[in-house]
């Protein structure tokens, strides 16, 4: 099994008629967690979570599908204040209701969408698949922001000992 989602044939057939759309893409002109930006994100949640569906015997379509589809909004949510609630709230209804207008929605997928700020929210996942996308937009989002950073402590730790002679 590819690591890679381009080289993933099989995850590809599943994601190919929603990937390439105009607003699918327009996601890479958000920033998401300060280094990466929504596409890169959205496409990470995907694809790791349907290969863990796929491990677990859990509905494979639509986990690559919603985990793509999941923060299907567009505006920067740091600058743009929603007065109907906190962007944890409100940003999955949204990018349901953008969803929607893409492709048709299961029932399961519409969980997956809807639920995925579990945790930040209090209304729980129905499903497994719904779980499998919470727990993997969590670890990604961490990914995003702790790798950065780790090479810049890095460079600032080389460049310091390059300073101070031990």
């Amino acid at each position: 099994m590819s690591l890679n989602w381009q080289e993933d044939h099989d995850y590809l057939e599943l994601v190919k008629d929603l990937i390439y759309t105009d607003d699918v893409q327009s996601l890479k002109e958000y920033t998401q967690h300060h280094y990466s930006n929504r596409l890169e994100h959205s496409i990470q949640v995907s694809y790791k979570s349907y290969r863990l569906a796929k491990k677990w015997g859990g509905n494979v379509r639509a986990t690559a599908r919603a985990g793509l589809l999941h923060d299907l909004f567009f505006y920067d949510w740091r600058q743009t204040k929603m007065g109907e609630g906190s962007h944890a709230y409100v940003h999955p209804r949204i990018a349901l209701e953008n969803a929607k207008k893409l492709t048709d929605i299961s029932p399961l997928e519409e969980d997956i969408i809807v639920k995925h700020m579990f945790g930040a929210t209090i209304a729980p996942p129905k499903y497994k698949e719904s779980y499998i996308v919470t727990l993997v937009d969590k670890y990604c989002a961490c990914e995003e922001v702790i790798k950065p950073l780790f090479k810049k402590v890095k460079v600032k730790a080389v460049e310091y000992s390059k300073v101070v002679h031990f």
